[in-house]
């Protein structure tokens, strides 16, 4: 019988970063600037071990390696681990920031894969916004906003509440603002470009900027996506599941319950991540803050207790 692979945390301290990965998930963080938890994660600048059973200790990318058969169909279709899931506490603003496709990231980023991300907002400011695209008509206009400073104009910026999503293509300006708390699904790479830092200081010196990847990966102009708020799919006397998103690299779903309910994922592994409440999974105590991977091929999996949860699966 497999077993489902209970995941320990990596932590990521950024200059944007708070304490509110400790207040509200009792995360014991490195620090009050701590930015990322990287929940479920084998990419190399931060790869998280199995906390418990028979691969406590194992770090995910050496199960990736070493037991393909966790991992179903997609472990043969994927050189590495494809999918990254986080949960970012934005104290202070992000970078003005935009992310390569995996055409442009294989060619300047050493064979990188690009990065399609979506958030699920957790908790925000009563007023709170988000960054998602730029005003600039074309890419001749894009350039000049940008090597020109005129950030007002060029910035895009939309009212954010509990419980909106957006997904975030790669070419898409976004930014995460202050007072912010998101789950993150992704591609496994962390490049990252950015197009405007605030002008701040990091050890007395402003971050790197990316100007000129920027421009060129940056599409313009700005296509608003249809509105992406989460679909009602399956409805029981137990709770709702809706679905969020499904894209060329992964497929997600939130599920809010009370009492029982049960999903099976298939020959496709899942990442699990408890949003809230608290209670079992066949047996094995969970609570808000846990994050796990059911393995491919695992059959019922088993809820119990009144949880919210957000589930995602490579495609």
């Amino acid at each position: 019988m497999k077993e489902l692979l209970m995941m320990e945390p990596v932590f990521k301290e950024a200059i944007w970063g708070g304490s509110r990965l400790k207040e509200v998930y009792g995360y014991d963080i490195p620090s009050g600037h701590t930015g990322e938890c990287w929940a479920i994660s084998a990419h190399r600048s931060g790869d998280c071990r199995v906390s418990s059973g028979t691969y406590a200790g194992h770090t995910l990318s050496s199960l990736w390696r070493e037991h393909k058969e966790l991992f179903g169909t997609v472990a043969d279709s994927c050189g590495e681990f494809p999918l990254l899931v986080k949960i970012i506490d934005a104290r202070d603003d992000l970078s003005i920031q935009v992310h390569p496709d995996n055409a442009y990231a294989a060619e300047h980023e050493n064979g990188s894969l690009g990065k399609m991300e979506c958030w699920y907002i957790l908790d925000c400011d009563e007023d709170g916004t988000i960054v998602i695209g730029h005003h600039a008509k074309d890419k001749e206009e894009l350039r000049s906003m940008i090597e020109q400073g005129r950030w007002t104009e060029f910035i895009r910026e939309v009212p954010i509440k509990k419980g909106d999503f957006f997904q975030i293509n790669p070419g898409c300006v976004h930014a995460i603002k202050g007072g912010t708390l998101i789950l993150e699904t992704q591609q496994s790479s962390d490049i990252t470009y950015r197009v405007y830092d605030y002008d701040r200081l990091s050890e007395g010196r402003p971050r790197q900027l990316h100007v000129q990847q920027s421009i060129d990966v940056i599409e313009a102009p700005f296509v608003q996506r249809e509105d992406e708020q989460p679909v009602l799919v399956k409805e029981t006397d137990n709770g709702k599941k809706y679905h969020l998103i499904t894209c060329c690299y992964y497929t997600a779903d939130k599920v809010d319950m009370a009492g029982e309910w049960e999903e099976d994922f298939g020959d496709r592994f899942a990442n699990v991540s408890i949003l809230e409440g608290e209670g079992t999974v066949d047996g094995t105590a969970v609570k808000k803050g846990c994050h796990f991977i059911v393995p491919a091929g695992y059959g019922t999996v088993r809820f119990q207790g009144n949880l919210s949860f957000i589930t995602s699966q490579a495609m």
